[in-house]
């Protein structure tokens, strides 16, 4: 019924777009009411931006690309498993967040760690969009700079995060 590009477009904001319906929800609640209600429609206008916000976030993160292999992330740690590399890390592990674009417009984040060689994950593997929520608790980590790296179309290499108290190994 929907075309499949349509389709696709709204699943990638569907967050930003529940967002909106719940501010839309609260402002009516808001401005159509009272006392109690009003402030609770306040509140939940609030919160509903705070989604919107979030959800607009990573539907700029998420990648429209399809590569191989999966991420999967499990209590702290990070595995990827694709068809020729893989290999996992523990998020206390991590010592660097590079985002890497080559002239050919591949694209991959490595993730290096004092567990060995870096974990290297392609921009649009199945899970990727998940590293902006796994990465989040690394202290200094700001997720715009993530957000910036994807949206950026230029090769080159952009360092992420570093970790402030450790030396990397790689």
């Amino acid at each position: 019924m929907i075309r499949p590009e349509i389709a696709a477009r709204l699943t990638r904001w569907r967050e930003a777009i529940a967002g909106g319906a719940v501010v839309a929800s609260g402002l009516w609640l808001a401005l159509g009411s009272s006392g109690l209600v009003a402030i609770f429609g306040g509140a939940v206008a609030l919160l509903g931006a705070m989604l919107a916000l979030s959800g607009i976030r990573r539907a700029r993160f998420r990648s429209a690309v399809c590569a191989p292999g999966v991420l999967e992330v499990d209590e702290g740690r990070l595995t990827y498993l694709g068809p020729v590399l893989g290999g996992s890390a523990d998020l206390d592990d991590l010592t660097e967040v590079v985002f890497r674009r080559t002239a050919t417009g591949e694209a991959f984040w490595r993730l290096s760690h004092t567990g060995g060689r870096p974990l290297i994950v392609p921009e649009g593997a199945a899970g990727s969009e998940r590293l902006l929520d796994a990465l989040a608790p690394l202290p200094g980590l700001e997720s715009g700079a993530m957000v910036r790296a994807v949206q950026g179309r230029r090769a080159g290499t952009t360092a992420v995060w570093r970790r402030a108290d450790r030396l990397s190994l790689t």
